[in-house]
């Protein structure tokens, strides 16, 4: 398997994306879970803007992607998993589920540090919620994601497989788990003991910023319920729940390509994030803070419960 996913790895990338994505537009297309407020096609053009942008920007600066990152790291030796003899069958489920690991860290890490929330919220403040938004990320956001990725990747000495298969999973399960589609409530229900579901993380687009810092992953489920920052639902539900930054709405700024690239440098910080630790409603909470939803924390017993209160790549 190994030999095959490395030698075959351009043709897997892309028939995972392109294949994923066409499935999920047409899910979108036929059943979406919610009405759409913006025009598709000024959102589309300016989210897949931003990816072709961001992919030019990877390329140039980053030559050296991490798969090749992590056959240097095995060739010298670099990294925990490289330290020991494991069968390939134990390291590369160990480095993926490690690699997902830290993808939530950072996750978490990019909503508690104010500047790194300004470039975060690019991500947020879009005001609907489908596939597109999965990738909807400001460049200097990806770059640092990527610093990031490097420095787990040497740390850790994936499985250079490990790397490629994490990588196809996390370009399809952000796609899937930002759809604008839902599954049948059984079948949600059993899913997310697993896995990210549409429904687990459409709470994190939340305009309430209790919701907001809440179902932080993009693949596994299990972080979030271990580390506290599980929901089951939004207060208002579904259909009902706003999408989006509180103060940030006007569709120039948040969903068009040039408004997009300047929101980070846009308005003052002055609170932190990680100390905004109960929801208000939109205009009664802490002036100037985090633009919106930022705050890492929730009100006292939110977080993990399934009443009605609450959910969450």
């Amino acid at each position: 398997m190994e030999t095959f996913v490395q030698t075959h790895e351009a043709a897997i990338r892309l028939t995972a994306f392109f294949g994923i994505f066409a499935a999920m537009a047409l899910w979108e297309w036929r059943a979406p879970r919610r009405a759409l407020t913006v025009s598709k096609t000024l959102r589309w053009a300016s989210n897949l803007g931003l990816v072709v942008l961001n992919t030019v920007l990877l390329r140039l600066l980053f030559p050296v992607a991490a798969v090749g990152l992590a056959a240097t790291a095995a060739t010298q030796g670099w990294g925990l998993l490289n330290q020991y003899p494991l069968s390939p069958w134990l390291a590369i489920p160990l480095a993926v589920m490690a690699l997902d690991l830290a993808i939530w860290a950072q996750h978490v890490f990019f909503h508690a540090v104010p500047a790194l929330w300004r470039l975060h919220r690019v991500h947020h403040a879009d005001l609907d919620y489908d596939l597109t938004t999965g990738a909807r990320f400001h460049p200097i956001e990806i770059l640092l994601s990527m610093l990031i990725k490097f420095a787990v990747i040497l740390a850790l000495g994936p499985p250079v497989v490990a790397v490629i298969l994490f990588e196809v999973i996390l370009n399809g399960m952000a796609m899937f788990n930002h759809g604008n589609v839902g599954l049948p409530s059984w079948l949600d229900r059993r899913l997310r003991w697993v896995f990210v579901t549409p429904d687990m993380h459409r709470v994190h687009h939340s305009i309430a910023e209790d919701e907001t810092n809440s179902n932080f992953g993009f693949n596994l489920s299990w972080w979030d319920r271990l580390f506290g920052t599980y929901r089951d639902q939004p207060r208002a539900g579904h259909l009902g729940m706003t999408i989006g930054i509180d103060d940030h709405r006007d569709p120039r700024e948040v969903a068009a390509l040039p408004g997009m690239l300047a929101l980070p440098f846009r308005g003052a910080i002055t609170g932190y994030a990680i100390n905004r630790r109960r929801w208000e409603p939109p205009g009664q909470g802490e002036p100037g803070g985090q633009g919106g939803s930022g705050g890492l924390g929730q009100s006292a017993g939110s977080v993990g419960q399934n009443a009605p209160a609450g959910r969450r790549p």
